[in-house]
């Protein structure tokens, strides 16, 4: 008789970041990425990536957005990047069953470990998403009044080049104390490029790392127990 066992889909997912996108295959291999920068649009960054992987195979793409994403949709042009991403239909540029989350969301989703978990990416801006019990919530923390800006321009990276080194870690331990007494997670993980730059990390808290944004990419597809709730991403059947 013919072997029916159906094989693992293969998921292509994207990190989009302010200064480079990224991607990866969920079978391994090598990361490949190329810049992004302030005037990458969302055809430009699909373009992108499938000129960098023209010679790999894979059945379903994650795409990890620095911006609110909605329903699957983007909601507003990232902050960091250029204008078209609004709505931007990115399974029919792929052309593959796609499905789009918040960027700090997917690293989230790839660092989570059970129970109450407060996610912070540390990077050009400052990502957020929560998980409780299971069911990720993307969060946009880092756009809310803090000072005389937003919590972003303190602990993202215009923060960092602004205040120093020294200076920066107190804003992130400041701001980490504030986000754990109001949203109380029993752990915090902190991700991002520049999570790497603290000498002490605040009580609760663990480094991330990016890579764990491809493992967020993989289990949005995957229907095992680890893989957190996404409300509105429910993958399609293939």
């Amino acid at each position: 008789m013919p072997d029916r066992a159906e094989k693992p889909r293969v998921v292509l997912a994207v990190d989009v970041g302010g200064s480079h996108v990224k991607v990866l295959l969920s079978t391994g291999g090598e990361r490949r990425r190329f810049p992004s920068g302030p005037d990458l649009t969302a055809a430009q960054m699909v373009a992108g990536v499938l000129e960098a992987t023209k010679d790999w195979e894979y059945d379903v793409v994650s795409v990890g957005v620095p911006a609110q994403v909605m329903a699957g949709k983007v909601a507003h042009d990232p902050v960091n990047l250029g204008e078209g991403w609004v709505g931007f239909d990115f399974e029919h540029a792929f052309g593959k069953l796609t499905q789009v989350v918040n960027d700090a969301a997917m690293q989230a989703l790839g660092s989570y470990e059970g129970g109450r978990m407060l996610f912070l990416g540390l990077g050009t801006g400052l990502g957020s998403a929560m998980i409780a019990d299971d069911v990720l919530e993307p969060m946009e923390l880092g756009h809310l009044p803090y000072k005389k800006g937003t919590y972003e321009d303190y602990v993202g990276e215009r923060g960092l080049e602004r205040l120093g080194r020294k200076r920066w870690r107190q804003e992130v331990a400041a701001v980490v104390a504030d986000f754990t007494a109001a949203l109380e997670p029993e752990y915090i993980v902190l991700g991002g490029g520049n999570a790497k730059l603290l000498k002490e990390l605040p009580p609760k808290a663990r480094l991330g790392d990016n890579r764990n944004a491809f493992v967020g990419g993989f289990r949005l597809w995957d229907g095992q127990a680890h893989a957190a709730h996404v409300p509105g991403t429910e993958p399609s059947a293939t």
